[in-house]
């Protein structure tokens, strides 16, 4: 896909990110208070805005999605980057009071790069964010719903190229895991479907407000052909599911069920040139996609 970028604008003369100082006034003065229940973790740092921007590789006139820009900081740096910024906010409060931050901090001449799109980023699709088509994605993601986001969004904008998120550490390590380690699973295969996965590098506690109870990393994505056929992505997730579901068994008693019995998983296996004595950990997903045309029917 070509990557197409908006009139390029030039960057700001000044630092405009936010202190933690700021952030906590202008929470104050919208009466927010960050809750658990959102995920809502606003990193208050501005070194560590900019170095996501930087990690994200933006460059002046790309159009970027941010979700869950919160009160702003990511939002000033990526538009310092020169950026057309698409920033979706389920808390309606906070989209409200974006557009001002930016015309406060930023200057009124950067409004036509900006738009503010209130709703839920797992329900989002290109039609929401016409005309403009994000071609990356940078973010603090609300750590409560991260891979679900994730995982609606690679298929539903297909115009996304790139990604730069931050997420819990715990999670980042699972996305970008590889075949046979501890930590991979259902999102890391998932996600592959998609995208290649890889770690941008760890991020310390003490630049969030509120500070949270776990460690943050951030995970670079970058698009790439997708694994099998899109009408084969539901089956191949079904296996997914199926084989970590009881991912201590083998993959012929994992997926007796989904297959009808052991035998007919162990076919079917075999025809997908897989060992049904392995296990799911071992597979990448390139083979559950093998395995899928036999879960879907001979004609695949």
């Amino acid at each position: 896909m070509t990557v197409v970028r908006l009139a390029a604008a030039p960057c700001f003369t000044a630092p405009v990110t936010l202190t933690a100082g700021q952030l906590r006034r202008l929470a104050d003065e919208l009466g927010v208070q960050p809750t658990k229940r959102r995920g809502q973790n606003f990193v208050v740092d501005p070194n560590t805005v900019r170095r996501i921007v930087r990690q994200a590789q933006v460059e002046p006139g790309d159009v970027v999605l941010e979700v869950g820009p919160g009160l702003g900081s990511l939002t000033l740096a990526l538009l310092e980057a020169g950026a057309h910024v698409v920033a979706v906010e389920v808390d309606d409060a906070l989209a409200a009071a974006l557009p001002a931050t930016v015309a406060e901090h930023a200057g009124p001449h950067v409004a036509p790069r900006l738009r503010v799109v209130a709703a839920d980023a797992l329900t989002l699709s290109s039609a929401d964010l016409e005309p403009w088509q994000p071609t990356a994605l940078c973010a603090n993601l609300p750590y409560n719903v991260a891979v679900p986001i994730l995982l609606h969004l690679l298929p539903a904008l297909p115009s996304l190229q790139r990604a730069t998120v931050m997420v819990q550490a715990e999670v980042a390590a699972r996305l970008t895991a590889q075949p046979g380690s501890r930590v991979y699973g259902v999102p890391t295969v998932k996600l592959a479907w998609d995208v290649a996965a890889a770690p941008a590098g760890p991020v310390p506690r003490g630049v969030f407000w509120p500070v949270p109870n776990v460690d943050s990393a951030l995970v670079r994505l970058q698009r790439r052909p997708a694994a099998g056929l899109d009408e084969l992505r539901r089956p191949t997730f079904t296996l997914v599911d199926a084989a970590f579901g009881q991912r201590r068994k083998t993959l012929r008693a994992a997926l007796a069920g989904t297959f009808g019995s052991p035998q007919a998983a162990e076919a079917a296996l075999r025809a997908a040139d897989i060992d049904p004595g392995a296990r799911a950990e071992q597979l990448d997903v390139h083979a559950f996609v093998r395995l899928a045309h036999h879960l879907a029917g001979p004609n695949r």
